[in-house]
């Protein structure tokens, strides 16, 4: 097992990445049960609100993701300072990513419907670390030999189409397939020869005359969304907590 730690971890300058991965990870799932025993009224944890406002942990975040990232870019692959900055650098993506919705709505939208697009996020950055982490690079030049590297043409090739798939797998709006399929390029192929989805861009481009696809790509997306749907809120409330329940209007 050490063996293997340090051929493919440690030799390769791996150990930052999975450094910060994992402070990544295990911030976020501190702080989701920090915030949920705050919200149950659990616990000694209490909101900071010094002077009566409240600081979102997204303050701290935005703070140590910078240090730790500039630290990160300053230092080498290997050694002491490399491994304390990705910390840092994890434990500030942690923090700021689990209030990414709060950024993205500029309000205090944690424990809304919308709260969930931080999860989500969570989720997906903490994928897409996995797949480097793995050996994957992005747009799929490390499946291109190295005479292939040596020739610019077929690499400069390689990335322009890779990059263009993924630019229609966004424009067809498959956020979540686009940013995959930048490290996994078979995804963006799958995903740009797939009907769009409703109301992206590409339908309202090239579906306006068509209205076969439109009522094909709206069938389908609504097959989709009826069999993930529920799954994929499920497994959000299990690491996430569910969002607050809005009351019922009375008759």
């Amino acid at each position: 097992m050490g063996h293997w730690f340090y051929r493919n971890i440690t030799e390769p300058g791996k150990l930052p990445m999975l450094l910060a991965l994992t402070s990544f990870i295990l911030t976020f799932l501190i702080t989701r049960t920090v915030t949920r025993l705050i919200r149950a009224g659990r616990g000694p944890f209490k909101n900071i609100t010094p002077g009566g406002m409240h600081i979102h942990h997204v303050v701290p975040g935005v703070i140590l993701t910078v240090i730790g990232g500039f630290g990160a870019v300053g230092s080498a692959r290997h050694g002491a300072a490399a491994a304390v900055c990705a910390i840092i650098f994890g434990i500030g993506a942690g923090l700021l990513l689990d209030e990414f919705a709060l950024v993205l709505h500029l309000d205090d939208v944690y424990w809304t419907e919308q709260g969930r697009q931080s999860v989500e996020v969570v989720v997906l950055a903490a994928a897409l670390a996995l797949l480097v982490l793995s050996g994957f690079a992005p747009l799929g030049v490390n499946e291109m030999t190295p005479d292939e590297r040596q020739d610019r043409a077929s690499l400069i090739l390689t990335l322009l189409i890779n990059f263009l798939l993924v630019l229609i797998t966004l424009f067809k709006g498959k956020p979540r397939m686009a940013l995959i399929s930048v490290l996994v390029p078979f995804v963006a192929i799958f995903g740009a020869l797939r009907l769009a989805r409703p109301g992206s861009s590409w339908s309202r481009r090239f579906y306006r005359n068509r209205p076969r696809a439109r009522a094909k790509s709206r069938l389908r997306s609504y097959r989709h969304d009826r069999r993930w749907d529920r799954p994929r809120r499920k497994f959000q409330d299990l690491i996430g907590g569910a969002p607050d329940r809005l009351p019922t209007a009375k008759p």
